[in-house]
């Protein structure tokens, strides 16, 4: 096995928006070169944490240029760049190539729903064009579509789509896909938790690292567990897990995300502004249990 080519933590980053609601490019390179000082080995930009579906295509481009700029020489850069729309998703992937990213992240198509020979096609057109290499991004609870493992297994044997994010919301799946992987002789497709809450069983399913969102606020301790698992050193891993976990669980379950870890790097004093509608600022009793599982973390 490979072995993490992207890094170990992959911090999905949300995107900073100033008070009027325009793209705050300075406050974008602050947060990267944060996030890369504090555990990070890459950064997803303009994933679903970034608020991708109400970004234009401009603003996107703009936040691949400015990311890789600030922190293209010490981390892994992956452009989000998966839309509903297969010709949009090669256009953009290509541009972001040639912005210098170090691979795309296409998510499975969302509302369209296309059957999974439609899949096949999509995701094969993209990588037939792309310039860098692709991670797939399964989360049917997004998208309405699951990449099922045997199409899994066919698109990992493009030699340009090399990884996947896994967000299916269950690790015995997961477990099932390294499973199948290994035994069609692809041990080399790296698959990564898209999951904080799940870390730990995604680790001991096969998952080589983490596209986290809690990585904004506990990047330190997140790496710490990947790298001690990684290490042998499994009892390690889980102790930090577990006193991380109620953290996690209130970040990623509270709300729609990335409303409660937009609110929470607020919090800590990094500057992310409000999102962008139809997302919505937490309301007064979310913002308070986000407080108080900031404070219980030593956060606050």
């Amino acid at each position: 096995m490979v072995g993490a080519r992207f890094g170990e933590v992959i911090t999905a980053m949300v995107t900073p928006f100033a008070k009027d609601g325009s793209l705050d490019l300075a406050a974008a390179r602050r947060l990267a070169a944060h996030l890369v000082d504090h555990g990070s080995d890459g950064l997803v930009v303009c994933g679903t944490t970034g608020e991708s579906p109400t970004l234009a295509h401009g603003e996107k481009l703009a936040l691949f240029e400015a990311v890789v700029e600030e922190v293209g020489g010490r981390a892994s850069v992956i452009a989000g760049t998966g839309t509903y729309n297969t010709a949009e998703t090669i256009e953009l992937t290509r541009e972001a190539a040639a912005l210098g990213v170090h691979a795309c992240l296409v998510v499975t198509p969302y509302y369209s729903k296309p059957p999974q020979n439609g899949l096949l096609a999509h995701f094969t057109a993209v990588a037939d064009a792309s310039g860098v290499p692709l991670i797939l991004y399964d989360i049917p609870g997004r998208t309405a579509k699951r990449i099922e493992p045997a199409t899994m297994i066919e698109l990992a044997r493009h030699p340009n789509i090399v990884a996947d994010k896994e967000a299916v919301g269950d690790a015995g799946e997961t477990a099932k896909l390294r499973a199948a992987l290994n035994a069609a002789g692809l041990e080399d497709f790296e698959i990564y938790s898209g999951d904080d809450p799940l870390l730990m069983p995604h680790l001991a399913a096969g998952a080589v690292g983490i596209v986290s969102v809690c990585s904004h606020l506990i990047g330190p301790q997140i790496k710490q567990i990947v790298s001690a698992f990684n290490d042998g050193k499994v009892e390690e891993a889980m102790r930090i897990y577990l006193e991380v976990l109620p953290l996690m669980q209130t970040i990623m379950g509270l709300t729609s995300s990335p409303i409660p870890v937009k609110a929470a790097v607020n919090m800590i004093g990094l500057d992310a502004g409000a999102p962008r509608l139809p997302l919505v600022p937490p309301t007064d009793q979310e913002s308070a249990t986000i407080r108080s599982a900031l404070e219980d973390a030593g956060l606050l």
